[in-house]
Formats: structure tokens, sequence, C-alpha cells
């Protein structure tokens, strides 16, 4: 299942990067916003990415409610901060699709939601160069 959330990231990421670049390039022109479709997948991947990690916030040993939790900051990044930051960035894309399809101007909607996102999600990742954190990149 860690692998599954971890290798998942790669291609949310991605998916991400190319949303941005699409609306960025249409930034300020009316349209419709179907007419992207790696709008759609990031949003369908970002909310498969939501499942695996509540799957994972309840089976993994990594998170853990007791008196230690936040003064391990193992135990706090990953019970505490990737969860919270991490589902911040899901609602910001649910909001930025789902607002961009009834925007005069759905690209600039999409574009603004995405990219601040896609900020919190890189600062959320637990990377392998943050050692205490334990992460590897799959």
């Amino acid at each position: 299942m860690v692998s599954a959330h971890s290798g998942l990231r790669w291609l949310l990421l991605l998916f991400l990067l190319i949303a941005l670049f699409q609306t960025f390039g249409r930034r300020g022109k009316f349209g419709d916003i179907k007419e992207t479709k790696s709008v759609l997948i990031a949003f369908i991947l970002t909310h498969i990415q939501l499942l695996l990690g509540l799957i994972l916030f309840f089976l993994s040993p990594k998170v853990q409610f007791g008196g230690s939790t936040m003064s391990s900051s193992l135990f706090r990044f990953f019970t505490v901060e990737h969860s919270l930051i991490m589902i911040i960035a899901i609602v910001l894309i649910t909001l930025g699709y789902t607002r961009s399809k009834k925007a005069p101007k759905p690209f600039n909607v999409a574009f603004n939601f995405y990219i601040i996102a896609l900020v919190l999600i890189l600062v959320g990742i637990p990377w392998p160069f943050r050692e205490a954190l334990g992460a590897g990149w799959f």
C-alpha cells in the first residue's frame, strides 16, 4: 500500500504539471475547461491518493495518537503535518476543478488553485533528503 501511494505521487505530480502548463497557456481565454483533460486527470489522481492515504493513515505504524506523537518528528510529520497539508491541497484542487467549470475564464481559476496545491504538495511530501522521516523515492 505504501508503494502504491508513493508511486502514484509521481503520476499525480506529472499530471499536475501538465495541467498547469496547459492552463497557463490558455490563461485569459474563454473556453471550456473540459478541453484540457489533464485538469480532470489530476483531479481524479488526487482523490485516488486521498483514498490510499486514508487507508495508510489508519494502518501505518508511523501514525500514532499518544503522548509522544508531538515530541517525535517522524510521528508528528505523518500524523499531523503531512495529513493536514495534503488535505488542504486536495481541497484546493477540488475547488479549482469545480469552480473552473462555472467560471467565465476557467483556465485562470484552475491554474491559480492548482499552483497553490502543487506548492503545498511539494512541501508535504516526505522527500528522501529529509532523513528524519525515513521515506524513499518510491
